[in-house]
């Protein structure tokens, strides 16, 4: 290894250092587990980019890239301010992360330089799945989840003439009242699907426009997720068998099979991405291009 290398190699040590001891007494809480059970996957993401990309993203030069030095300085700044502050568990463990993070990102730079920066900016800006988000700001987006899933469901059930009043999340049926609480919300499972969606359009997809349309698309394939979930409940509950919804497997352990749903559908909206793109003849002649200068 170069000595370059063995400076890196020093760094990430340090910046794991830093981020790990906070981030692991968030995981070993189990009132908000739940919301991080995602993280520890997220580094074997990034780690198997880099590993792939390990040639173009370690041949840089040193240089004091002003980037670097900058999200370095503001990396440390982040993790002393969660240390000194104090707060929350999930306050300080997602300050401290992201400051770790940042500081190891701005020690890439300064010692690998700009060469590799495009190559390696999707496995570092992946890890920022990896911060957990504060639980505060959870439960806002699981409060937006919660009306959006509501308003959903409101319009499956007039699609398939199922009698109703609502009142706010409350669903009164005929036969029992539903209502769409935060348990309903999918937050762990929409999280899942926009992570699954970030990664799948940087496999499939090449221009930035299509990225975030993939990813944006996650958010009404979650709502259309919850409402079929909860309107598939109510009628199977009232037309077959009203256990299902009153403790039934599909209930309480079925949530796998309508992120299956979300699946299907967010891999269709992949796909009719991946049509226009290829039928783009600007993006095919930059393609093509490309090709050519590779084999020359």
């Amino acid at each position: 290894m170069r000595k370059k290398d063995w400076l890196f190699a020093i760094l990430t040590a340090l910046a794991l250092a830093l981020a790990l001891p906070p981030l692991l007494d968030l995981l070993r809480n189990t009132k908000t587990f739940e919301y991080y059970s995602h993280i520890a996957l997220i580094p074997l993401v990034s780690a198997y980019q880099i590993f792939r990309r390990r040639r173009e993203m370690f041949r840089g030069t040193a240089s004091a890239h002003p980037w670097g030095i900058a999200a370095a300085a503001a990396g440390l700044g982040l993790y002393f301010a969660g240390r000194v502050l104090g707060g929350e568990l999930d306050v300080r463990a997602s300050l401290t992360t992201l400051g770790a993070l940042l500081f190891w990102c701005g020690a890439y730079l300064v010692i690998y330089g700009k060469n590799g920066s495009r190559r390696a900016f999707f496995p570092l800006a992946f890890l920022l799945f990896a911060v957990p988000i504060p639980a505060l700001i959870i439960e806002k987006i699981i409060a937006v989840l919660v009306v959006g899933s509501a308003y959903m469901t409101r319009l499956l059930f007039v699609v398939f003439r199922v009698p109703f009043v609502q009142d706010g999340p409350v669903f009164y049926l005929p036969g029992l009242a539903i209502e769409v609480a935060q348990q309903c919300s999918g937050i762990r499972s929409s999280l899942a699907l926009l992570i699954t969606a970030v990664l799948a359009g940087h496999i499939f997809l090449r221009r930035f426009r299509s990225h975030a349309l993939l990813a944006l698309a996650v958010f009404p394939v979650a709502l259309f997720k919850n409402a079929i979930r909860i309107a598939t409940l109510y009628l199977l509950s009232y037309f077959v068998d009203m256990r299902i919804i009153k403790g039934g497997f599909l209930h309480k352990s079925g949530g796998f099979v309508f992120f299956g749903l979300g699946l299907v559908v967010l891999g269709s909206i992949l796909w009719l991405l991946k049509e226009g793109e290829r039928r783009d003849p600007g993006l095919k002649a930059a393609i093509d291009a490309s090709k050519g200068k590779k084999i020359n």
